[in-house]
């Protein structure tokens, strides 16, 4: 009997992954812990020379990747994810001090990137025959495009990456990732994961400083960029890829609103919601960010919300008990408190929360706080928190609602609460944003498309969209006439 392969490895040193090789560099950094603001591992600080290489790695190994079958490929994105399934507890661990997730916050990341892993490599790029006669065949088939680059942001720094990673491999591409500088161990142990099973080149791990962005997207060698992460930054993504024509995937900022009815099942819908604005202590994008509640029910839900948020344990990486870790970096934390500041100079009403405190000891940790029904024009309304802070707005004309909630720029998320689930669709298909809900938000899967529109992104991951999206469509035609 052959035994198991052992999969695992060690989580107490930080390199690049390069030909599936850990790569020294000259320079090193250390982020820091959000719940101890304590100097974590050294992590790598990549230079020019550095990505020319890996990307001239990744480009020699594009030709043998892509002459593999789908099937064969999916192949080894099953191995790959039993690897990282045999380090599970060492990445929530991992988590935690990265990017301050409570165990119970990990073991959520954890969850969404094994489905994302497992459920990816069952998907399929499918070709099509839009003729298909006597005289000829036209088909419309999907071929990878070169070597991919994902860059991951802080937040999710293990499932964003996921996402982009096992659909850019299974079309036929090779892939850089480049973690956020706020989190950049994960990455470098998922590439150190994949190459005890995939073929040198085909994933590659790069962490840097803020310079590293700008040098991998203005690569020639490099044939697409996914980012995920604010618009302010995608937009000057995109500007980068622009100069060599990159295709370009864009996650970007939400503003996530939510109409609740005036037929719900109060305190049902109000621990949904609750969870949904503040889980990960508001730091993710297809958070609940507005909740407009029907006026009718408007003081008795907001009290349920309340009742809830307050049951909700802070505490830090080790408590397994704790729904609200830290904020993931003091950048983030600055501006939270900036925000925060806004609640006494703007005569704001706290349902909960308020003051932004520090608590006694270390830590970016933030009260979580609602505001009842400040002006459609607050900033609190206009802009992305990205914290555990949401508004609760009254309304009571479906017109009214639908217009108000359409009128941010982002489009991300949107949601409908309904008992009248036709009257919640029916609201539901008038909102502009690349996910819509009835009855649910934030709910998402391997097999179903996800971005955003409008100032929220461009193209989607996920799903037999995003599967495409790591290739250029060729129109083949066979003509069946002798010559």
């Amino acid at each position: 009997m052959t035994s198991a392969p052992d999969y695992k490895i060690a989580f107490t040193t930080f390199q690049n992954v390069v030909n599936n090789e850990l790569v020294k560099t000259t320079e090193t950094r250390r982020t820091i812990c959000p719940s101890t603001e304590e100097p974590l591992w050294e992590s790598p600080v990549t230079t020019q020379e550095d990505v020319d290489h890996a990307v001239s790695i990744s480009k020699a190994a594009f030709p043998a990747w892509r002459k593999l079958s789908q099937d064969e490929r999916a192949e080894y994105l099953v191995k790959f994810a039993d690897a990282i399934e045999a380090n599970t507890q060492e990445f929530i661990d991992l988590l935690g001090k990265e990017a301050g997730k409570p165990p119970q916050g990990g073991g959520f990341e954890m969850g969404l990137v094994m489905n994302l892993a497992r459920e990816t490599a069952k998907l399929r790029l499918k070709e099509e025959k839009p003729e298909d006669s006597d005289d000829r065949t036209a088909i419309v088939r999907y071929v990878p495009l070169g070597v991919g680059v994902g860059i991951v942001p802080w937040n999710f720094p293990m499932a964003l990456g996921v996402g982009k990673l096992f659909p850019a491999l299974l079309a036929g591409n090779t892939f850089i990732w480049k973690p956020s500088p706020y989190s950049p161990y994960s990455a470098l142990k998922l590439a150190e994961v994949g190459a005890k099973v995939l073929p040198p080149g085909v994933f590659q791990a790069l962490s840097g400083e803020d310079n590293l962005g700008p040098m991998l997207t203005a690569h020639p060698d490099v044939a697409k960029v996914s980012f995920t992460g604010s618009t302010e930054t995608g937009k000057r993504v995109m500007a980068a890829c622009a100069t060599t024509l990159k295709r370009v995937t864009l996650e970007l900022g939400g503003n996530d609103a939510a109409i609740v009815c005036d037929d719900v099942d109060i305190p049902n819908v109000a621990a949904k919601i609750a969870f949904l604005a503040f889980v990960h202590s508001g730091q993710i994008c297809m958070n609940i960010k507005r909740i407009y509640v029907h006026e009718k029910i408007y003081d008795q839900f907001l009290d349920a919300l309340v009742a809830v948020v307050k049951q909700f344990k802070t505490g830090d990486y080790t408590d397994a008990e704790a729904f609200f870790g830290p904020i993931q970096n003091s950048m983030q934390f600055d501006k939270l408190q900036d925000l925060y500041a806004q609640i006494d100079k703007q005569g704001w009403k706290t349902a909960l929360g308020g003051a932004l405190e520090k608590r006694e000891g270390k830590g970016y940790f933030v009260t979580p706080t609602i505001i009842d029904n400040p002006p459609e024009e607050s900033r609190i309304v206009v802009e992305e928190p990205f914290g555990p802070i949401v508004p609760v707005l009254k309304w009571s004309d479906d017109d009214d609602v639908i217009n108000r909630a359409n009128a941010s720029k982002m489009g991300l998320g949107a949601s409908v609460w309904a008992t009248d689930v036709a009257h919640g669709r029916q609201i539901a298909e008038q909102l502009e944003a690349g996910s819509i809900w009835v009855n649910t938000h934030f709910e998402v899967a391997p097999h179903v498309p996800f971005g955003g529109h409008k100032h929220s992104g461009i193209g989607m991951d996920w799903g037999d969209v995003g599967l495409q999206g790591w290739c250029n469509p060729q129109a083949y035609w066979v003509k069946h006439s002798k010559l």
